[in-house]
């Protein structure tokens, strides 16, 4: 059986849904505020290492868990609405990248099982 990130076509699906997510991300009102003092060059590798990993292929991340990595951002009000809005967008991307739905659904799930560690509710 293949993995999610060899479903959803390997290292340039995620290269291209990572740059466009960050183009949505950027311009929604709802969360850019959080990345307006972020390298976002160095935020975007990140993410593609993390998404890639995520999703079962190679492993190269190397960045901080997801409660440590988001600890700065809880403090500035980082909350469930926020987080409902990244798996909106990411799920946006994907559908704009016509990626089927189930695999869609699998990437939201991916989201939610971090959800709690990315606002510090759990470690």
């Amino acid at each position: 059986m293949s993995s999610l990130f060899d479903s959803i076509g390997g290292e340039a699906a995620v290269d291209a849904a990572v740059d466009i997510f960050y183009r949505k991300v950027l311009a929604d009102h709802r969360i850019s505020r959080f990345f307006d003092d972020v390298d976002m060059e160095d935020q975007i590798n990140k993410q593609k290492a993390f998404l890639t990993m995520a999703f079962g292929g190679p492993a190269k991340y190397s960045g901080l868990d997801m409660k440590e990595g988001h600890k700065h951002l809880v403090a500035r009000g980082l909350n469930d609405s926020h987080v409902d809005a990244v798996i909106e967008l990411l799920g946006g991307t994907l559908k704009e990248l016509n990626v089927p739905a189930e695999l869609i659904s699998q990437v939201a799930g991916i989201a939610e099982s971090v959800r709690g560690q990315v606002l510090g509710r759990e470690g």
